[in-house]
């Protein structure tokens, strides 16, 4: 028994150390509060970080944004300019020329003037015939005529375009109405008087 007993010892002595009571290893309030402190500005610094990395963001974003915008804006100018260029050489020949080479230069520049839009996805869009719709057509007049459904597109007097899917401007259009009866058909809505000729 006695051979247990020195392993028993050689096992206690090998163990390691018991665990120190709780109340030596409790961590003192003037730690903890240290400790929270610490965390606190660990944290308050982070949030400071992020806060000044934000910053940077958006100010990087508003100076890329206003980048494209002047680039977009020369692009279109430049375009532009070339159109400019044309009407400049036309009204030039506009002395030497006579009315017909004047019209077909006016024309070229329209039709240069035409694709340069449709570079920028910028087209017009047909109205005449049209049910009237508000979202699209700003109407001017109201015309009254047997020809065309009260309610549609009887001309336009200015195109109206789209950019893309969006509507860039709105067409502006007379409207036909129905005609007025044949008692009405004077215009002042009261039969006419018969005159005493």
């Amino acid at each position: 028994m006695s051979e247990d007993n020195e392993s028993s010892n050689e096992a206690a002595s090998n163990a390691p150390p018991a665990e120190a009571p709780a109340a030596a290893q409790a961590v003192s309030p003037e730690q903890r509060a240290a400790a929270l402190e610490a965390e606190k500005n660990d944290a308050r610094d982070r949030m400071l970080r992020i806060a000044a990395e934000f910053e940077n963001y958006k100010k990087r974003v508003r100076k890329e944004q206003a980048e494209v915008e002047i680039k977009v804006t020369e692009r279109l100018l430049r375009d532009f300019l070339e159109v400019l260029d044309n009407l400049e050489r036309a009204a030039a020949a506009n002395e030497k020329a006579d009315a017909k080479s004047l019209q077909q230069g006016v024309s070229l520049v329209a039709r240069l003037f035409q694709s340069k839009l449709e570079r920028y996805d910028v087209k017009p869009f047909e109205t005449k015939g049209q049910p009237f719709d508000p979202r699209l057509h700003d109407a001017i007049s109201q015309v009254p005529t047997p020809d065309a459904a009260p309610g549609s597109v009887v001309s336009e007097v200015q195109r109206g375009y789209r950019i893309g899917d969006r509507l860039l401007r709105p067409a502006m259009v007379a409207v036909a109405i129905a005609p007025p009866s044949g008692a009405a058909a004077n215009g002042s809505g009261t039969p006419e008087e018969p005159s005493n000729a």
